[in-house]
C-alpha cells in the first residue's frame, strides 16, 4: 500500500468531468515554422487528477512557472477529453501530464530544491542516515584507500632525522672484568659516542672502571661493527673517561658538540643508548631542570662519589644509557647520559632499575674540559677551595668540617680557603649566583668552574654575614 498520501485530505472526485478550458492557443504561442508531426495518443489518466482543496496553500512565489496545458473542447457525452494536439514548431513545450501521484507540482518541485539545498548542507549527516537504513540490503560498499606518496622525506629536526644522523658515531660498550689467571670476569654494557677521527670515544667512568685494571672492553657501531678498545684515562669524580679504538677505521664522524650553557628548561631532547642490552634505542623529552646537583656512586662498589651540577631530563634512561649522547633538536651533544632516580631508591645513581623520567646528564662543556684534559696527560685536573666541608648535613649551606681527612686541618694552609679567611665551623651559604645548601652543592658547583677562576663566595659565622673573593686552585688525579 502506498503511503505517499498519507496524512494529507484527498477530496472525492466529481460526478462529473470538469469542463475543460479553451481551446484557444495560449498568448504568446505562435507558430513559427512547420507544424510539428503528431504525437502518438496518450492513454487517458483512469481518474481525474485530485484538486487542490478549498483553502489550501498556494504555491510558494518562487515555484518556477508551469505553462498551462492546451486542452480541444470535448464531443458531448464522450467521457475525458483526448490528449492535445501538438504544438507548433518552436511554441513551447507544456509539460507532461501528471498522474496521479504527482498534485501541486510546482510546490514539489519548490521543496525538492529546498530538500537539496539542505541536503548540501548535511551531506555528513545525511550519507550515515543512507547507510543506516541500508544495512539490511545484499548490496556492499567498498571504500577505496587513497594511494601512498611515492617517497616520504624527513625534514631536517625531526626526531627520525636526528636519529639517523647520529646513530653511525654511537657505540654500544662491552666492559669486562680481568679475572684470576687471566680469566675474564663479569662485565657490564654502556654507551659512548665518537668524540674526534683519531678514534678516540667520550663516555661515564662507571661505565668502564671494572675494566680498567686488566680488563677487556669493545665498541660496537651501529653497523654491527665490533672494534676493541682501551682506556685512555679515567675522572671518577667527573665520571668522564675517555677510550681509544684500537685500529680504528677510517672516516668516523664526530657527534657535533653543543653549548650546554644555553640550553633552556623546556628544550627538546634525544637520548640514544643501549638500556638493558637494547643497542640502539632512541628516547625523547625535554630538558626538566637545569643546575641540578646530583652525587652518584660508583658502580665498582670502592665507594667512590661523583658530583656534577646536572642537565635534568624526562627521556626514558635506563641502565645501559650510561655514557651515551643527550642531544638537542639539532642533534648537537648537549650532555653525557650519567644517572637516574627510581622510585623507592632514595638515592641518585646508575645502577638503580627503571625510568620514572627522572634521569640526570653531565653538561657537555664540562665534559668536553675533561676529556681534553684526559686526551692530553691522561689525568683529571679537578678545581678545588682548600676547604673540606661536611657532606652529610643539608638544608643551611655546607659547613667547614671540624677537621680534614686522618685528622689534617680542614682548611688547607695557604690554600684559597685560607687566603680567603675561612675557619672551620664557616657555614658557605652562597658560591658565585648559586645558593649553596649542601656539601654535595657546594662541590657540584665548584666542578663547574677552572683552576684559577675567581669567585665571590658568601659564608655565615656566628649568625654574621659575610662575603670574600676566593680563587680557585686546583689538584691532579683522583687520589
Amino acid at each position: 500500500m502506498s503511503t505517499e498520501n498519507e496524512g494529507n485530505a484527498v477530496p472525492s472526485a466529481p460526478s462529473t468531468p470538469p469542463a475543460p478550458p479553451s481551446s484557444a492557443p495560449a498568448e504568446g504561442a505562435r507558430a513559427t515554422g512547420p507544424a510539428a508531426s503528431p504525437e502518438p495518443s496518450r492513454t487517458p489518466p483512469p481518474h481525474p487528477p485530485a484538486q487542490t482543496p478549498e483553502g489550501a496553500p498556494h504555491p510558494p512565489a518562487h515555484a518556477p512557472e508551469v505553462m498551462p496545458h492546451h486542452t480541444p473542447p470535448v464531443p458531448p457525452g464522450s467521457g475525458w477529453p483526448p490528449p492535445p494536439p501538438p504544438p507548433a514548431w518552436g511554441a513551447p513545450q507544456p509539460p507532461a501530464a501528471a498522474g496521479p501521484s504527482r498534485k501541486r507540482s510546482g510546490g514539489l518541485v519548490a521543496a525538492v530544491l529546498v530538500a537539496a539545498l539542505v541536503a548540501g548542507g548535511v551531506g555528513g549527516g545525511i550519507g550515515y542516515w543512507a547507510a543506516e537504513r541500508n544495512d539490511g540490503a545484499n548490496s556492499s560498499t567498498t571504500v577505496a584507500a587513497g594511494e601512498a606518496p611515492a617517497s616520504f622525506k624527513r625534514e631536517p629536526g625531526t626526531v627520525a632525522a636526528v636519529a639517523n644522523k647520529a646513530l653511525p658515531s654511537v657505540v654500544t660498550i662491552e666492559a669486562k672484568a680481568g679475572g684470576s689467571g687471566g680469566a675474564e670476569g663479569e662485565g657490564g654494557t654502556g654507551t659512548g659516542f665518537v668524540y674526534d677521527k683519531e678514534g678516540h670515544i667520550l663516555t661515564n667512568n662507571h661505565v668502564v672502571a671494572s675494566a680498567a685494571e686488566g680488563g677487556t672492553l669493545s665498541a660496537t657501531f651501529s653497523n654491527g661493527k665490533k672494534y676493541d678498545a682501551e682506556v685512555v684515562g679515567r675522572a671518577q669524580g667527573y665520571d668522564v673517561a675517555v677510550l681509544k679504538l684500537k685500529n680504528a677505521p677510517s672516516g668516523l664522524t664526530p657527534l657535533a658538540l653543543g653549548n650546554s650553557e644555553q640550553v633552556a628548561v623546556g628544550d627538546s631532547t634525544i637520548a640514544i643508548g643501549a638500556p638493558f642490552g637494547l643497542s640502539n634505542t632512541v628516547t625523547t623529552g625535554i630538558i626538566s631542570a637545569k643546575n641540578r646537583p646530583v652525587a652518584s656512586g660508583d658502580a665498582t662498589g670502592s665507594g667512590g662519589n661523583s658530583y656534577m651540577s646536572a642537565l635534568q631530563t624526562d627521556a626514558s634512561i635506563n641502565p645501559g644509557n650510561s655514557g651515551g649522547p643527550l642531544l638537542d633538536a639539532r642533534g648537537a651533544v648537549i650532555g653525557i647520559n650519567s644517572a637516574i632516580q627510581s622510585a623507592g631508591s632514595g638515592g641518585l645513581g646508575q645502577t638503580q632499575a627503571g625510568s620514572i623520567g627522572l634521569g640526570f646528564a653531565i653538561p657537555i662543556n664540562q665534559a668536553r674540559s675533561v676529556a681534553d684534559q684526559l686526551i692530553k696527560t691522561g689525568k683529571p685536573v679537578y678545581p678545588v677551595i682548600g676547604a673540606t666541608v661536611n657532606m652529610a648535613e643539608e638544608g643551611e649551606g655546607a659547613r667547614i668540617a671540624p677537621q680534614g681527612e686522618d685528622g689534617s686541618p680542614a682548611v688547607t694552609p695557604n690554600g684559597p680557603a685560607a687566603k680567603a679567611g675561612l675557619k672551620a665551623g664557616d657555614v658557605i651559604t652562597k658560591f658565585g649566583d648559586r645558593t649553596i645548601d649542601s656539601g654535595p652543592t657546594l662541590i657540584s658547583e665548584i666542578w663547574t668552574h677552572q683552576p684559577g677562576d675567581k669567585v665571590t663566595l658568601t659564608y655565615e659565622r656566628g649568625g654574621k654575614q659575610s662575603t670574600v673573593e676566593v680563587t680557585l686552585g686546583q689538584r691532579q688525579g683522583d687520589s
